[in-house]
């Protein structure tokens, strides 16, 4: 078995391998430094049509608890109610609603993401990164998505004000996803 050479070729079913699949995200601290985080337990299928990409979809559901960022007294307080109250919605879904080829391997993902029970409309910009065959026989995709959304969308809206002005954590936080999906096989 070969490996698709065009996005054209890899209609089918695939899982998201979430082993070799960060969610990511970056967040401003005190105005001056990036926080960087993922998600760590989640799932999600993939539905490719590589002749009619607008006939394809994703669907993600992320364990609001799985986040880390490097600081577990960090995390604690982004697993609160000040943020993403985990202990009333434990997890965040992301589910496609309509995909537009852009040209070539970039694609724009629109979906309904719900975080803390607020689902709103984003847009993912999707770039088709290659696929391959493992090891194990498993043919594999690989897609990157980049977007933005604003966390008082969903409600999340603490913060705490610095004394020369600013707040402590940006409203604007940006996605930074690399997705590994293996293609379900028939057998």
């Amino acid at each position: 078995m070969t490996a698709a050479t065009s996005y054209a070729q890899l209609t089918g079913d695939y899982d998201i391998d979430v082993a070799h699949s960060p969610l990511g995200f970056v967040a401003r601290h005190a105005m001056v430094s990036k926080i960087r985080g993922a998600f760590t337990r989640f799932r999600g299928q993939l539905h490719l049509n590589g002749a009619d990409p607008s006939k394809s979809w994703a669907e993600v559901v992320i364990d609001a608890a799985s986040i880390d960022t490097g600081s577990a007294e960090r995390d604690r307080h982004l697993r609160s109610d000040d943020f993403f109250d985990m202990a009333t919605y434990p997890e965040l879904t992301f589910r496609s609603t309509a995909v537009e080829p852009l040209g070539g391997d970039r694609f724009a993902v629109s979906g309904e993401l719900t975080v803390r029970g607020v689902t709103r409309s984003i847009q993912l910009d999707v770039t088709y990164t290659g696929s391959a065959v493992d090891p194990f026989g498993n043919t594999r995709v690989g897609l990157e998505a980049h977007g933005t959304i604003h966390r008082k969308d969903f409600g999340m809206t603490w913060n705490a004000p610095l004394g020369a002005g600013g707040v402590l954590v940006s409203d604007k936080i940006e996605l930074d996803i690399d997705i590994s999906a293996i293609k379900r096989t028939n057998a």
